[in-house]
Parts: structure tokens; C-alpha cells; sequence
């Protein structure tokens, strides 16, 4: 075990400089907060490339339990409570967090999925939105998550948080050039299905064979270049009074329905 008291340590700078997108996406790295998050980390087999706690983990059961785990691991390193609270993203730090390298998928990793069942995020921006996403993702057993040009950043410490760990276990893939990559999912045979307010019930939908279900901005809604390529078009019916659905709420029901079908 390490123990860092400086805030000049090269570790400490790297920590920092994670919570600035530009670094996360240059070093393909990102930071966890949290008993719980750590703990799944572990339970799923990532690969963490530093934990740091201080003696703050020590003033609950959990951490107390935790700390059992990690404890003969090479890459721990203590640190004095008020460098941790230098480092920490959260207001009421659990004092420990870890950095984690990206999960990075790509097209050709589609091609092995039997049937599958994915999520297109366009121009998604919020990062609870995001993190609720990926969280009913999981919950729900969709096969991974597309991020398009212009969705918010997955790897936000936000948006982490939000996951609760379900982060460890969907794939997410990032899209450079979004029509480009429907048009050549579309030429696999992967049906691509976009929400949009004059489409069709979505009850009536069937999600039995692959597809690819696009779920639009918030204001926005879908761009209309991926609406014209749509194979269908769903609508989440609404008898009451309010005009919209929050984007992650309106996902999660999509991805439930979905689940109906596939199950």
C-alpha cells in the first residue's frame, strides 16, 4: 500500500484532472465515488488501476466490509482526510474512489450479439437522463447502449453516479458519425425504430427480431435525417394532460415494453 500526502503527487494531479472531460476522453480513464460503486466495480471483475481512500471509510459497517476487500490489493493508496476532500466530486465524500479505464465497444463488437436488442441515445444531453438510461439498460436486458455526435459525456462523474454500477455491465458504444453507423446497422438487417409523436402505439410494436431503438433529445426529440431512415415509428401514448415524458422515464418504458416482448 501507498501512502500520498502531497497535493503535487502525480496521482493526485491525474485524479483532478479526470473530472475534466478532455482528460477523461485523452487517457481513456474515469473516476468512481463511493462504497457502493467501488464495490461493484470489484463484484464485476473491472479492473481498477488505483483505489485511494483516507480514514473516512472506516466510519461505516460498509466501508468497514469493504476495506476487507481491498486491503491486500496492490494499487491502494491512503491518503490524509483533507486531501481526499480535495479530490472527492460528491459534497459528503465515503472516503474512497477509484479510476477505471474505459470499456470501449466498437461496431464489429455488434456483429457478435445474437439478435440483439440496442438503445441509440440522439443528442442526448443530461446526465441524469444518461445515467438513468444505462441503469434501466441493465435492468431491463438490453444488449447495449449507442451514444450518437452530440449525447452528453457517459464517463461524467454524474452520470457514473447515477448508474449505480450498471455502467459495469452495458456496453456502451460511441458513435462518430451517426448516420453513417445506422445506415450500415441498417444494412445488416438490424431494424431501426425511432420515438416520434405521430408514430404508431407502442403496444403494436414488435420487438421480437433485432433492432435498434433510437430515443431523441430532450427538447428536440429525434433528428429528422434519422427519422427519414426509420423502419418504424413509436409513440408512448398519453391520455392525461401532460405533453411530454422526461426522456430517461420515457426510455424506461420503451425499454419495459421491450422486455414484454423479448423475454
Amino acid at each position: 500500500m501507498l501512502e500520498i500526502s502531497s497535493r503535487n503527487n502525480p496521482l493526485i494531479k491525474e485524479i483532478k484532472s479526470l473530472y475534466k472531460k478532455k482528460y477523461r476522453w485523452k487517457n481513456k480513464r474515469y473516476i468512481i465515488e463511493g462504497i457502493k460503486i467501488v464495490q461493484e466495480a470489484i463484484c464485476n471483475d473491472v479492473d481498477l488501476r488505483q483505489i485511494v481512500y483516507s480514514e473516512k471509510l472506516f466510519s461505516t459497517i460498509k466501508g468497514k466490509n469493504l476495506f476487507k476487500d481491498i486491503e491486500n490489493m496492490k494499487n491502494l493508496v491512503k491518503v490524509p482526510q483533507r486531501l481526499f476532500d480535495e479530490i472527492a466530486d460528491t459534497e459528503n465524500p465515503q472516503g474512497i474512489l477509484g479510476i477505471v479505464d474505459f470499456n470501449e465497444m466498437y461496431f464489429e463488437d455488434i456483429l457478435s450479439i445474437d439478435n440483439p436488442s440496442l438503445l441509440f441515445l440522439d443528442k442526448l444531453q443530461d446526465p441524469g437522463n444518461i445515467g438513468t438510461i444505462i441503469r434501466t439498460c441493465d435492468a431491463f436486458g438490453i444488449d447495449g447502449i449507442l451514444l450518437g455526435e452530440g449525447c452528453g459525456d457517459p464517463y461524467s462523474p454524474k452520470v457514473v453516479r447515477s448508474t449505480m454500477g450498471s455502467i459495469f455491465r452495458v456496453p456502451i458504444y460511441m458513435c462518430d458519425n451517426t448516420m453513417d453507423f445506422l445506415l450500415r446497422i441498417k444494412e445488416l438487417g438490424i431494424k431501426i425504430v425511432v420515438t416520434d409523436l405521430d408514430g404508431k402505439p407502442i403496444y403494436d410494436e414488435k420487438f421480437k427480431d433485432s433492432f435498434i431503438c433510437v430515443i431523441g433529445n430532450e427538447s428536440r426529440g429525434v433528428s429528422p435525417d434519422i427519422v427519414s431512415i426509420a423502419d418504424s415509428r413509436i409513440k408512448i401514448p398519453m391520455p392525461g394532460k401532460a405533453e411530454s415524458l422526461n426522456a430517461g422515464v420515457a426510455a424506461s418504458i420503451i425499454m419495459y415494453e421491450i422486455m414484454k416482448w423479448r423475454r
